[in-house]
């Protein structure tokens, strides 16, 4: 019964993440685009924006404390530690954070250059970096589903690419778009460098990994890679120019600092979505979601922004459901074997 209870909250969990995963895969990219082509045009602040959102982790902590401690109150128990995370799970995640504002500021760079539909397949191409590191780092073992999914995704990806040259947008010279193109795809590389990394820090811990202290990590990394990026925002003097920009800007400032915020939020959703889901499952699947949605970010961009969607764009569409489904049937056909195993996972789920 506990183990079916278990199950349970894990699968609950799983979804959950996802669901933030997808929202911030699919919505921090247009946000971001949306802050560039009416007005906006500091990558250091978009870059502070992707993971400044972190005090909202701090507010969810907090609540959860207080639940750990009228529950052990309840229980008689001694009260709960605020925070969990130990000295050397603590430098991990530092480390982490400040390879996330290199990633910040390369993936700001892109977005500020090309359309949505162009970076967004570019960082698709992450999932065949997530699987080679995944397996160098985690010893990830594949099944002919996963290798099916990777090779559909990306193949899918890259069909893609073959008209990425026509969606210059107007008035960019070649070189910033290029600068554009080659930014994003080394965003790429490191975001399938971090996705491992981060599965490696949660089985190399020496201490028990719920769900608490990957939040306690998330804070952790958002706190370093906002530091980070407020150094190039320092540097670039950015923070005199956000009032002059926020005047200037085509929908006015209100909507100007609202845009901030969304950004700031929706990211969030995205960073909090990506570690979650490699809590519940893995790195590659992960990086499997972020890659099924580009299609979907592909057909909000031409709906929104009036980008152009080429048959190409169709025909990734369907590759990356069919890689998809590929994904998550071999999933099934693993959990049925494991159905009736007594061991208990190596992580447990701590909803609170």
């Amino acid at each position: 019964m506990t183990t079916e209870v278990s199950l349970f909250a894990r699968r609950t969990l799983l979804i959950i993440n996802c669901l933030l995963l997808s929202i911030g895969t699919c919505g921090a990219p247009l946000i971001m685009r949306l802050y560039f082509i009416h007005g906006g045009n500091r990558v250091w602040l978009s870059s502070v924006l992707q993971t400044a959102g972190f005090p909202f982790i701090i507010v969810v902590l907090i609540v959860l404390y207080f639940c750990r401690s009228a529950a052990a109150k309840n229980q008689n128990n001694k009260t709960t530690k605020l925070f969990y995370m130990r000295p050397r799970l603590f430098l991990a995640a530092v480390f982490i954070g400040l390879i996330t504002g290199l990633d910040n500021y390369l993936y700001a760079y892109g977005v500020a250059r090309l359309p949505v539909s162009t970076s967004s397949l570019i960082i698709a191409s992450q999932l065949a970096f997530t699987a080679f590191f995944a397996y160098l780092l985690v010893k990830l073992k594949f099944t002919p589903y996963s290798v099916n999914a990777v090779v559909l995704l990306t193949v899918g990806a890259g069909g893609l690419a073959l008209h990425t040259s026509s969606d210059r947008p107007e008035g960019e010279s070649k070189k910033e778009y290029t600068m554009g193109f080659v930014m994003t795809l080394m965003a790429a590389l490191v975001y399938g460098f971090l996705l491992p990394l981060i599965e490696l820090t949660y089985n190399k811990a020496k201490q028990e990994v719920t769900y608490t202290l990957v939040l306690e990590i998330q804070m952790v990394m958002s706190l370093f890679a906002t530091m980070f990026c407020v150094v190039g925002m320092i540097v670039n003097n950015d923070f005199k120019a956000i009032s002059r920009e926020a005047s200037d800007f085509e929908f006015g400032e209100t909507k100007y600092y609202i845009i901030l915020c969304a950004t700031a939020l929706i990211s969030q959703s995205f960073f909090l979505g990506a570690i979650g889901v490699i809590f519940c499952s893995s790195a590659l699947l992960s990086g499997i979601i972020i890659s099924v949605l580009v299609p979907v970010t592909e057909v909000l961009a031409v709906v929104f922004f009036k980008e152009k969607f080429q048959a190409e764009k169709e025909v990734s569409l369907i590759l990356s459901l069919w890689g998809f489904a590929s994904y998550f049937y071999g999933e099934y056909k693993v959990t049925k074997k494991l159905k009736d195993a007594t061991h208990s996972p190596h992580q447990s789920v701590e909803l609170v």
